[in-house]
């Protein structure tokens, strides 16, 4: 079992920035490859970033390449999600993922453990 605890998030004017952590305790944080997802009011769910157990390899959605970096300190049980340039349509609430594997994935089904998600308000 894993829990997961997201944090960082905020209100920011377009342009900006936040970092989002995400804390994890339980079983070896290391044995997991880590997500993050996000869902704006009115949508689905969509796959923001991952990256593999560690960190070797990371993988992120099109609408945020060049804008976002995921990364993760097995050391602290913590994976992040580094967000600049913001703009409006990023505006969502973002949840961290654990998926029991070494690799990642992009699709949510495929994660075991969800944390329970921190609002990111951009404003124009």
């Amino acid at each position: 079992q894993v829990q997961l605890v997201e944090s960082g998030g905020g209100l920011v004017q377009a342009g900006g920035s936040l970092r989002l952590s995400c804390a994890a305790s339980g079983r070896a944080f290391g044995n997991y490859a880590m997500g993050w997802f996000r869902q704006a009011p009115g949508k689905e769910r969509e796959f923001v970033a991952s990256i593999s157990w560690n960190g070797g390899r990371a993988d992120y959605a099109d609408s945020v390449k060049g804008r976002f970096t995921i990364s993760r300190d097995n050391a602290k049980n913590t994976v992040y999600l580094r967000m600049n340039s913001l703009n409006p349509e990023d505006t969502a609430v973002y949840s961290c993922a654990a998926r029991s594997t070494y690799f990642l994935s992009a699709r949510a089904s495929e994660y075991d453990y969800w944390g329970q998600g921190t609002q990111v308000t951009v404003s124009s």
